[in-house]
C-alpha cells in the first residue's frame, strides 16, 4: 500500500490534472456533454497508455543509448523542477508544449484526446523519466502490479477529474484552479530535488569506492 500510495502521489504531482481543467475547458467549451466525456475516456487511456510503455520499456531506451541510471534521474528531477516552479509562478500552460497556435488547431480538430492532452500536457518527460527510474528499484512481480494498478488509478483519475472539468471550473473558479496548482508546485518541486540529490549521492558513492 505504501508503493502504491508513493507512486500514485508522485504520478499525480507530476501530471497534475487539475491543472489541466483550465485547458480542457477552453479546447471542448464547444462540444456536447457526450463528446467530453469520450474525450476525457481516451485523454485517460492514452496516458494509461503512454506510462505503461515507459515503465516497461523505457529501461531498455536507456540500454540502447548508453544513459546511467543516475543521469535519467537528475535530467528528469531538472524537468520536474522546471514543472513545479512553473506552476509556482502561473506559466505552467506555456511550459507543458502548448500555445495559442495549437489550442486554435486543436480547437479545430476532430480529436484532441492523444495531442495536446494526454502529449504533452498530461505525460510529459517529467512522468516517463520518473517511471523508468522507479522501475529499476522496483522490479519485483509484487511491485510491478502493485505499480500498474497505480497508473491505472492515475487514469481513472484523470478521466474522473477531465469528465467533471467544466463543473469544477465552476466549482472552484479561477483562483481556486491557481492556488490548488501552486499547492502541487511545491510537491513537484521536492520530488524533483529528492531525485537530483540522491542521484548526485549515489554518482558521489560511486566514483569513491
Amino acid at each position: 500500500m505504501e508503493l502504491f500510495i508513493y507512486l500514485f502521489a508522485a504520478l499525480f504531482s507530476v501530471l497534475n490534472p487539475i491543472g489541466t481543467v483550465p485547458i480542457f475547458v477552453g479546447l471542448t467549451q464547444h462540444d456536447s456533454q457526450k463528446e467530453r466525456s469520450r474525450i476525457s475516456l481516451w485523454t485517460a487511456i492514452n496516458v494509461f497508455i503512454i506510462l505503461l510503455v515507459s515503465y516497461f520499456i523505457g529501461q531498455y531506451v536507456l540500454t540502447f543509448f548508453g544513459i546511467s541510471i543516475d543521469a535519467l534521474r537528475i535530467a528528469g528531477g531538472i524537468v520536474i523542477v522546471n514543472s513545479g516552479f512553473s506552476l509556482l509562478s502561473g506559466k505552467f500552460n506555456k511550459k507543458r508544449g502548448i500555445n495559442k497556435k495549437i489550442e486554435n488547431e486543436a480547437q479545430q480538430r476532430n480529436d484532441i484526446a492523444l495531442t495536446p492532452l494526454a502529449i504533452p500536457m498530461l505525460a510529459g518527460p517529467g512522468s516517463m523519466s520518473l517511471l523508468i527510474a522507479f522501475y529499476q528499484e522496483h522490479h519485483e512481480i509484487h511491485e510491478i502490479i502493485i505499480s500498474s494498478l497505480a497508473i491505472l488509478a492515475i487514469a481513472v483519475s484523470i478521466f474522473v477529474i477531465l469528465k467533471s472539468a467544466h463543473y469544477l471550473a465552476r466549482i472552484l473558479g479561477a483562483s481556486g484552479i491557481v492556488a490548488i496548482s501552486r499547492i502541487v508546485g511545491f510537491i513537484v518541486i521536492s520530488i524533483g530535488i529528492q531525485y537530483i540529490v540522491s542521484s548526485i549521492v549515489n554518482i558521489i558513492k560511486g566514483n569513491l569506492m
